[in-house]
């Protein structure tokens, strides 16, 4: 139940497409294409899948020093002071 469910959510991001070796041998100089228009292939051998192709998750660029440091509040005391009781309560 629960594998069907995950399933179900994938397909419903992504559609499918299923090549055989010999299909996937000719596509091989589009495959670019056949993953952005497909969003997942499925290569199999006899009707069996045996390889997956997904896209790569574009990852979020990081934010810079300044940005974390403005985003945080400003501390009542400083830090040095905050580690040297935490340290003292030992």
């Amino acid at each position: 139940m629960l594998q069907s469910k995950h399933l179900q959510h994938i397909s419903e991001r992504f559609t499918m497409k299923e090549l055989n070796v010999r299909e996937m041998r000719a596509a091989i100089g589009r495959l670019d294409d056949l993953v952005a228009s497909a969003g997942e292939l499925i290569v199999s051998r006899r009707g069996k899948a045996i390889a997956r192709i997904l896209p790569v998750s574009r990852r979020q660029p990081r934010p810079d020093h300044a940005d974390l440091r403005a985003r945080m509040p400003r501390l009542s005391s400083p830090s040095a002071a905050l580690i040297r009781d935490e340290r003292d309560e030992r």
